[in-house]
């Protein structure tokens, strides 16, 4: 008979002695997270053995629904668990039991779980396929059998995948879809080679430009800010507002110095582009960029990406993360762009299991799904 597992909150101190034991954890993981999104609630959660040790750890964020003193429990890209152990029902028990106790009305989960990869060749042929509308229709370059066999398990668990949605309010959501760029075991010069011809050309282009890039710190986040507005504006989608970065950066530098870095590319005394860039241990994430529309032809995208990507060669990581990519391939589609900017890269579109919710209370999850379908209308 497997061994029962308890569940408990942990403290912060707790909680990254176990992130600091893995090789990778989601920086929304980290209890700097829930730092960072005032408001919810935030609680780390601890699955001890009978011996005591914490075997497994997760960051729970709780918001109230309006006028009702229930929850939305969320564990963005977590719990950080043994997600293929054959009796999952012990992790993911204890865990509804604690939340459901906390007044949680829905549960919503995104486990770290990969299903399909797919090489940057083959999302080329996919772009390029007329019968391919979107990046499943094409055939993936590796499954994992064992994720596909997780996703049944946890629909007969009672669990239910998730909704897309955008992060904005209860709309919680994380992409399913992110494309990756493979370091481990693989030396800078190889990293570059595997970029395209225009990537290649381009990052030559920005050196013979004069183009800079810098890292910045927290005065310069204004800087930043200017250039993350206009683009979304051009690209329309909504803006954080400047504090959310400031608090941001404030709650994951004080966690840890290298937990989130700025970079800026500059030319000629101007800023033309910026970034942030996350790491817990070997796992490094392209967060936030912004660009202005002025002097793209001296390529300071392309620059900053890669002096970014050599940095986090530099620091040990086992995988570049450029974070969610459209799963879209239609040409009317305008992150399509975006796709290929990533491809050129030559790393690998990822997919991951998706995000999961289990309804605690039936009546009010409904409620729920319909007034978040009212505001996405």
């Amino acid at each position: 008979m497997t061994a029962a597992l308890r569940l408990r909150t942990i403290t912060r101190a707790e909680h990254l002695a176990f992130v600091g034991s893995r090789p990778s954890v989601s920086h929304m993981q980290v209890p700097s997270w829930g730092d960072v999104k005032p408001d919810w609630r935030a609680e780390s959660l601890g699955w001890c053995d009978g011996d005591g040790r914490i075997v497994g750890a997760g960051l729970v964020l709780l918001r109230a629904l309006p006028k009702v003193k229930r929850y939305l429990a969320y564990l963005p890209e977590g719990p950080v668990i043994d997600w293929h152990d054959p009796a999952l029902e012990r992790w993911l028990d204890p865990l509804l039991a604690y939340l459901k106790g906390r007044g949680a009305f829905t549960v919503k989960m995104g486990p770290p779980v990969v299903v399909r990869r797919w090489s940057a060749e083959a999302v080329k042929e996919a772009i390029a396929d007329p019968a391919a509308r979107r990046l499943r229709d094409a055939g993936a370059t590796s499954e994992e059998p064992r994720a596909l066999e997780l996703g049944d398990r946890l629909r007969r668990m009672g669990w239910r995948r998730a909704a897309g949605g955008g992060e904005e309010g209860f709309a919680a959501g994380q992409p399913r879809y992110v494309f990756q760029v493979p370091f481990a075991g693989r030396p800078l010069d190889d990293i570059q080679r595997g970029l395209n011809q225009q990537w290649r050309r381009n990052v030559k282009k920005a050196e013979k430009a004069g183009v800079k890039v810098v890292r910045g710190g927290y005065e310069d986040l204004p800087a930043f800010y200017t250039l993350y507005a206009e683009t979304a504006e051009r690209d329309r989608f909504i803006a954080r507002p400047l504090s959310y970065f400031q608090r941001m950066w404030t709650a994951l530098t004080t966690e840890h110095p290298d937990r989130m870095r700025l970079y800026l590319a500059h030319h000629e005394g101007e800023v033309l582009a910026a970034a942030t860039m996350l790491t817990v241990g070997r796992h490094v994430w392209y967060s936030y960029g912004a660009s202005t529309s002025r002097r793209r032809e001296v390529q300071p995208n392309n620059a900053i990406q890669w002096r970014m990507m050599s940095d986090a060669h530099e620091l040990g990581a086992a995988v570049y993360d450029f974070r969610g990519i459209t799963d879209t391939l239609e040409e009317s589609d305008h992150l399509l762009g975006l796709l290929r900017f990533k491809v050129g890269t030559g790393g690998e579109a990822v997919e991951y299991l998706g995000e999961w919710d289990f309804p605690v209370n039936r009546l009010l999850h409904k409620a729920f799904d319909v007034y978040m379908a009212r505001r996405a209308s």
